[in-house]
């Protein structure tokens, strides 16, 4: 049986809309570095649901973290509002309002936890195999 496998990187970005592209090419470079290119779509696609919802809710800096612990990856987007993210009612036309949903049906689980300070922490877990 080999050695479980651990590894981190975390980036600090503005709370502005650009800082959403950042998140995805962040997430895109350190999967493939670590040889898990197979996750990168699905990745990228909560990863920047959770920042955009940072940008355009909490609107405050924001930190994402990517890291591995045995069989999981963990994507933490923390920010400064202490308001959890929220399913809205959308309707199928709609072009906004789906952020959590797309969390939810993507990752293999999610949740929100108090803190850093008076912020949250939004995260998601994705099967490394």
């Amino acid at each position: 049986m080999g050695q479980a496998e651990y590894w981190s990187h975390a980036t600090a970005l503005p709370g502005e809309a650009r800082s959403v592209s950042r998140v995805r090419h962040f997430v895109c470079s350190h999967l493939v570095e670590h040889r898990l290119s197979h996750l990168v779509d699905d990745v990228q696609l909560v990863a920047s649901e959770l920042a955009a919802n940072a940008v355009q809710h909490a609107r405050t800096p924001f930190k994402v973290i990517l890291e591995r612990a045995n069989e999981s990856v963990l994507l933490s987007v923390q920010d400064g509002s202490p308001s959890p993210p929220a399913y809205l009612a959308s309707d199928r036309l709609d072009t906004a309002g789906r952020g959590v949903s797309i969390v939810d049906l993507v990752s293999h689980d999610w949740g929100v936890t108090d803190g850093p300070g008076e912020g949250k922490s939004v995260w998601a877990s994705f099967a490394a195999r």
